[in-house]
């Protein structure tokens, strides 16, 4: 499969199957994280990830919507904000980005398995910081649940064209 190939599978997932994710398969998705680039290669992540059901009944709190509780695991990416890359000129907090790499290297890494994700943003952080007994440097910034895709998944929504999203100056 090339990468276009990759990227065209990979979708938001939000129905799995209810059967568990094997051990190789996340530690190769880990893999795939751990090599992701970063500002000044400054690596500011830590990936928790959930399978114990009594963490993952409380981390469903953080976002209580149904088709998330199905999930037979989350990965919890977070940021150190003490080793994240801060620009010079103006301060910029680069963390969030690296982050973003390292996620989207997970969600394809979790496509080429067979798997399915999706990117949650909006659940609580404080609370999720809480149950997880983060360290005040430690913000987590996405949680993605993690499993095989029901058959019933709807269809992906259409993609804008690159003339609605590029401008090529030449």
């Amino acid at each position: 499969m090339t990468l276009l190939e990759l990227i065209r599978k990979r979708r938001s997932v939000r129905n799995y199957e209810d059967r568990p994710v094997e051990k190789e398969k996340i530690e190769y998705v880990l893999e795939c994280a751990r090599l992701a680039p970063s500002a000044v290669n400054y690596q500011p992540w830590h990936f928790i990830i959930i399978t114990q059901e009594e963490v993952k009944k409380e981390l469903i709190k953080c976002y209580p919507r149904e088709w998330f509780k199905k999930a037979p695991l989350y990965i919890v990416a977070c940021m150190d904000i003490n080793q994240s890359w801060k620009r010079a000129g103006d301060g910029k907090e680069h963390g969030d980005i690296d982050i973003a790499i390292a996620v989207e290297h997970i969600c394809l890494a979790v496509t080429e398995q067979g798997l399915g994700t999706c990117w949650v943003c909006n659940f609580d952080p404080v609370l999720c910081k809480e149950i997880l007994g983060l360290a005040k440097q430690t913000e987590p910034v996405v949680i993605l649940p993690v499993g095989y895709p029901d058959s019933t998944e709807p269809v992906p929504s259409k993609r804008k064209t690159i003339k609605e999203t590029c401008t090529i100056i030449e």
